[in-house]
């Protein structure tokens, strides 16, 4: 299949790929219960997956019992949620830096922050912070990031992204992420701060929100 079969959201293998990039793994019960459709069914799309690079499959030992297979995202798959302005980006940003050094570039991620924060606040409107971070969360779904928000048992509210839209650039130039919890903080009005990374080896990227607007002009 070609790269673009891919990317047709209403397909069985892109539904099976979003929920790999959101989920980490999944065994084959787990994807035919999430699709709706025959074992066999899943079974095709896998294979295709797997033959044309975007997944890999691993054997699990789960205590007693016949071991069973997970299926998980390869780098390559990355593409498929990048936003693809990365090479120019990364180009720009190192040229950047080479002409006038780390300080001053940092300096330009933290305008870049104020204006993705005036965009977004466009689509965030006054409310309780769990409202904000649930339409920011709505905001950037729209602009094709895999994002949502999770509130836990001691009231902590968390914004998760399953995919980067500077994927490769931030690979490159961690300020990146720094970037992205500044302009957070200005769009929320509250501290926010980067717990779990996919840099790092996690699924996906968690950003623990502070109920507590005070935090934020402390910053």
């Amino acid at each position: 299949m070609a790269l673009s079969d891919y990317m047709d959201k209403q397909t069985p293998a892109w539904r099976i790929l979003e929920y790999l990039q959101r989920n980490g793994s999944a065994s084959i019960k787990v994807l035919e219960e999430h699709l709706g459709v025959t074992t066999t069914a899943v079974r095709q799309q896998l294979q295709a997956l797997q033959a044309n690079g975007y997944i890999e499959r691993q054997s699990v030992h789960a205590g007693v019992g016949r071991p069973y297979h997970e299926y998980s995202m390869r780098p390559k798959a990355q593409e498929l949620f990048s936003c693809h302005s990365d090479e120019l980006a990364l180009s720009l940003l190192e040229e950047v830096m080479a002409l006038t050094g780390k300080e001053t570039t940092e300096r330009l991620l933290g305008r870049v922050s104020s204006r993705l924060a005036a965009q977004y606040l466009r689509s965030v409107e006054a409310g309780e912070i769990s409202e904000r971070v649930g339409q920011l969360v709505e905001a950037l779904s729209a602009r094709g990031v895999l994002a949502d928000m999770s509130i836990d048992d001691e009231d902590v509210i968390m914004l998760q992204t399953y995919n980067c839209p500077y994927h490769e650039l931030a690979q490159e130039h961690r300020g990146i992420c720094d970037m992205d919890e500044k302009f957070m903080r200005e769009v929320l009005g509250s501290d926010v701060n980067l717990s779990e990374c996919m840099l790092d080896g996690h699924h996906r990227c968690t950003f623990v929100v502070s109920q507590d607007a005070s935090h934020a002009s402390e910053m």
